[in-house]
């Protein structure tokens, strides 16, 4: 008689917008996903709160426990980056009744996801020719821009995080300098999540706005009122509704591709680079054309080894919280 106990893992994704939670079980060496909840992060004064609240609806055991936050984790504590929470592998363990839980970087968890998916969770943007004992790169524009890398080691892919998304954003063109010029004038320094975040995306709406580069027509400033402005560019830009949207759309992603492209070579992702978090799935048609990847190669003589670079979409949106529970496993 099997008598071995099954593994019910906890896996959680903490973002500034959303936090997302998950009961994992361990089926034939498979994850697969029991129950799932989200909760509005800002509408929530901690984490144990939203822990609380979850676990209280759950009649299964848990084993095991592991959650991805958007910020530095250092020591088993993560003081979150977008949201005013302290999160603490500690409490964490001594909540769920366990000996131990992890906590690790969102884009860790994200890197540690990447090996759950199948091949129809990626849109391919740049086919390439992947080197089988290269390093791989992640970068994530959402809330925030969080990017982590894949080392390979002992023939295995290792993932590690980073802070690189909060990096000096570096202007390529007289464009650029006049929006980081822009940005200086609100904000003490600029880095590369002042341009490359839903936030970023607003913040380059509004430069070419208030620059004169486009016109906002009464029915667009409403809609920017009314609704998150930076779906409201992206939706617009799209359709093609708005010149102005469209412009700002088209900065935003020559601006990710120039910045995939920086972190790609500081890790020399041969491997592959793979675009997570929620912005790049909802602009996937916009990613789709040159402007992306002809920034993204346009690093002078290092262009060949990055257009060698095969460049991936992740789409699956629970990618993260597989990581989570896959990293709670090891």
């Amino acid at each position: 008689m099997n008598t071995k106990k099954k593994e019910v893992i906890l896996a959680g994704d903490i973002g500034g917008t959303n936090a997302r939670l998950a009961l994992i079980e361990v089926a034939k060496g498979r994850l697969a996903f029991v129950a799932e909840q989200t909760f509005a992060s800002r509408e929530e004064p901690s984490l144990e709160s939203v822990l609380r609240k979850f676990t209280a609806q759950q009649p299964r055991a848990i084993t095991r426990a592991c959650v991805g936050v958007a910020g530095p984790v250092r020591q088993g504590r993560c003081e979150a980056t977008n949201l005013p929470w302290i999160i603490d592998a500690q409490v964490i363990a001594r909540q769920l009744h366990l000996s131990q839980a992890g906590l690790i970087n969102d884009l860790a968890a994200q890197a540690f996801g990447i090996a759950e998916l199948e091949e129809k969770d990626f849109e391919l943007l740049n086919p390439g020719a992947a080197d089988p004992q290269g390093n791989c790169a992640l970068i994530a524009a959402g809330t925030g821009l969080g990017q982590a890398g894949l080392v390979r080691l002992d023939k295995r892919l290792r993932p590690f995080a980073t802070e690189g998304g909060h990096a000096d954003f570096a202007p390529r063109n007289r464009q650029e300098m006049a929006l980081l010029e822009y940005l200086l004038k609100r904000h003490t320094r600029v880095s590369a999540e002042r341009v490359l975040s839903g936030m970023g995306l607003v913040n380059i709406y509004l430069f070419l706005k208030d620059t004169g580069q486009g016109d906002e027509p009464p029915w667009l400033a409403e809609q920017m009122h009314l609704k998150e402005p930076a779906a409201v560019i992206s939706q617009n830009a799209l359709e093609g509704r708005s010149s102005l949207c469209a412009q700002a759309l088209d900065l935003f992603a020559s601006l990710y591709g120039a910045e995939a492209g920086n972190l790609a070579l500081k890790l020399m992702a041969t491997g592959g680079v793979y675009l997570g978090g929620g912005i790049a799935p909802k602009i996937i048609a916009k990613l789709r054309e040159p402007v992306f990847m002809n920034a993204f190669t346009a690093k002078g003589r290092m262009k060949p080894l990055l257009q060698a670079m095969p460049v991936r979409v992740i789409l699956n949106p629970k990618t993260a919280l597989l990581g989570a529970a896959r990293y709670a496993l090891l």
